[in-house]
Parts: C-alpha cells; sequence; structure tokens
C-alpha cells in the first residue's frame, strides 16, 4: 500500500473511532470517556473482586470487543500468531508503573484526546508531560534501548488472552451474579452503554486498530524518530471527529458534551502539575513498552503474549492503585499517589538504563 492512500485509511479509521466514542458517551458512558483503555480495565479489575473501590466497577464490553476485533482482522489477514519471551516480567512491571501514572492523570491517552475534544484544558498538561515522557523514552531508544527478541510460542499461548476475555463475556451476560458491580449512580461504574452496543464499538474500533496499527504513543515517536506522521494524524482525526460529534450532540440533545474550561470538568482534577507527571510517566512508560495501553490490547488479540502480560500488568496496577490510594479522584491526587509516580518514573528510568547501557553483546 503507498503512503498516501494509508494515511487515508488511517485518517478515515479515526473518525470513525471519533464518532463511535462521543456516541458512546451520548448512549450511556461517562462523559468525556467513550474510550479508555485505562479506566475500562480499572472498572473490570473492580467487577472482576480485585479491588473494591465500589464506584469503579463493571465489566467493560469494549475492553473484550477490541481483543476480538483485533483477533478477527489479524485472522482474516492471516496475520495471527504467537509470540513473546520479551523481558515479560519487566513487561508486567512497566505496565503496573503506565496505569500508576494514567490513574494519576484519570485516564489513557486515548481519553486524554477526547478529554480535550470535550474542552477539558486539564488534558493539554496532561498532553505536555505525555510528550516528556515520550522524549525520554526516545532517548533511550536512539542509544540501543530494547526488552530482548520475542520467540515463536505454541499456539495457545498466542490463543489464550482472547480465550480468557470471551470467558469474562460469558461471565457478563450468563453469571452476572458472580461479579462486582457499582450501585446506580454510585459513580462512573454506573454509567455505561449497552452490553451489545458496548461489545459490537469495541469490535469495530479494534479491527480498525489492528488495521491500521493505530498507537498514539507509536505517532509522536515515530514524528520524532522518522518525521512520520500517519500514525499521529490517526489521533488527530480521533480528535477531529470527537470534538465536531460534541458540537453536534450539545446542540440537538439534552447536556452538554463541549463545555471549555478547567473546572467543574467529569472525572477530572484540577492539579496540572501531577496532570502532567502522571502522563510522562504514562508516556515514558509506553516507550519502553512499545505501544500505548490500547496498542497493547490489539497486540494480544493478534497473539503476542508480551502485550498480554503488559495488560495484566495494567490491571494489576489499577487494582494496587485503588487498594492502596494511589488514584487520584475529582478532588485531586492523593498524597500515596504523588509518591507513587515519583517512584515510578524512577524506576522506570532505571529499567530504561539497565536495558540500554548494561546489555550483553549476546542478547
Amino acid at each position: 500500500m503507498d503512503l498516501k492512500k494509508e494515511k487515508i485509511q488511517i485518517a478515515a479509521a479515526g473518525l470513525l473511532i471519533g464518532i463511535i466514542s462521543s456516541v458512546l458517551v451520548l448512549l450511556g458512558n461517562p462523559a468525556n470517556m467513550g474510550f479508555c483503555i485505562a479506566c475500562f480495565l480499572r472498572d473490570t479489575a473492580g467487577a472482576l473482586g480485585l479491588h473494591s473501590a465500589a464506584a469503579v466497577q463493571y465489566v467493560r464490553p469494549e475492553i473484550i470487543g477490541l481483543v476480538a476485533g483485533s483477533f478477527l482482522m489479524a485472522f482474516g489477514n492471516k496475520e495471527l500468531g504467537s509470540r513473546g519471551g520479551s523481558s515479560p516480567l519487566t513487561r508486567f512491571v512497566l505496565g503496573f508503573l503506565v496505569m500508576t501514572g494514567c490513574l494519576m492523570f484519570l485516564g489513557c491517552p486515548f481519553r486524554m484526546i477526547l478529554r480535550l475534544a470535550g474542552g477539558d484544558l486539564n488534558a493539554v498538561s496532561g498532553l505536555g508531560g505525555f510528550v516528556c515522557g515520550i522524549l525520554m523514552g526516545v532517548f533511550f531508544l536512539n542509544r540501543g534501548y530494547s526488552l530482548g527478541r520475542t520467540y515463536r510460542l505454541p499456539v495457545m499461548e498466542g490463543r489464550a488472552f482472547p480465550v480468557i476475555q470471551a470467558v469474562v463475556l460469558v461471565l457478563l451476560i450468563a453469571a452476572p451474579s458472580l461479579l462486582h458491580f457499582t450501585e446506580a449512580d454510585g459513580g462512573p461504574g454506573a454509567k455505561h452503554a449497552a452490553v451489545l452496543v458496548s461489545l459490537a464499538a469495541g469490535l469495530i474500533t479494534g479491527a480498525l486498530a489492528q488495521r491500521t496499527r493505530l498507537c498514539m504513543v507509536g505517532g509522536i515517536r515515530d514524528m520524532v524518530l522518522f518525521r512520520e506522521s500517519k500514525l499521529l494524524l490517526g489521533f488527530a482525526a480521533i480528535a477531529v471527529s470527537a470534538l465536531v460529534c460534541n458540537f453536534v450532540l450539545s446542540a440537538v440533545t439534552p447536556g452538554s458534551y463541549f463545555m471549555l474550561g478547567i473546572s467543574g470538568q467529569p472525572v477530572a482534577h484540577t492539579d496540572g502539575v501531577w496532570n502532567f507527571l502522571g502522563m510522562l510517566l504514562t508516556g515514558f512508560g509506553c516507550v519502553l513498552l512499545g505501544g500505548c495501553p490500547l496498542r497493547q490490547l490489539v497486540l494480544a488479540g493478534e497473539g503476542n503474549s508480551d502485550s498480554a502480560v503488559t495488560v495484566i500488568g495494567l490491571m494489576a496496577g489499577a487494582a494496587f492503585a485503588h487498594n492502596f490510594g494511589l488514584a487520584s479522584s475529582a478532588e485531586g491526587p492523593s498524597a500515596n499517589g504523588k509518591t507513587a509516580v515519583i517512584i515510578g518514573i524512577a524506576v522506570v528510568t532505571v529499567i530504561a538504563c539497565v536495558n540500554t547501557f548494561n546489555k550483553k553483546d549476546s542478547r
């Protein structure tokens, strides 16, 4: 495929995903949270009983759909594989720390874009930190950072994660009494679109993301390293279409889908310093992982067990953050959360240094 056609395809996918994200809010998802990989993994972790924060417990079908959509698209394009073995425990730790940064900011890179499209100016400081974190990661990439090669694995190793997602879907539909759910009006976990709508939205988004390799981290990284803008174009298209949809929805439906400002934004706080540092940790860790949380889910659907381990690390990080008071709230960041972010940045820096300047030649 020539580059021009590829850019058109990525932009078209981004426009559609932005529309889907806004429509999900119209149909019940929390404001400025049509999609948030970090928040949705956190909610799912709560529903599975991994944390006890009653306000954020719900199995998000969008996550299941993202994995299934990636799996089906990869299967159709004969791109399914089964590979892994590239420092899985390090990837688990990085995923854990990336989630710590996301929950300081209250959103993943995907939601950061949607927050901007909803008029939330707190996301501007988050975007600045995110870019700085990516630049820190690029510094190490330019000096040879690597977590080592991947290896071909038995087929079932690559299929396990999609199967797990299918089991969770069965639990949601057939045995919801085994799960934990936020009570009505009890918090963001109680706000969601219908199961089939959310699942379909995830399927479409997962398929498009697999096909186009959408990745916010990869877009900025490639722009810095290679002056290549195609991946960044996809997220710009998401922002534009979500912004337009929010304006339209605000004009034709009850409620405000676009509210420009800092104070009073939904599921957000106004501490710019910690929004910046939280997303700095997120961007830095994601570069070392090779992709944002959305990209990790897509790769896990394709059969990459390293990405599956990363997603498990993200969920463990979410559970730990809520069990030990690390996550921010609308009132602002907690003292524990601030400490965790600083420690996280230090640990990610150590991981980057060890895997850049202390590599064995035989690796």
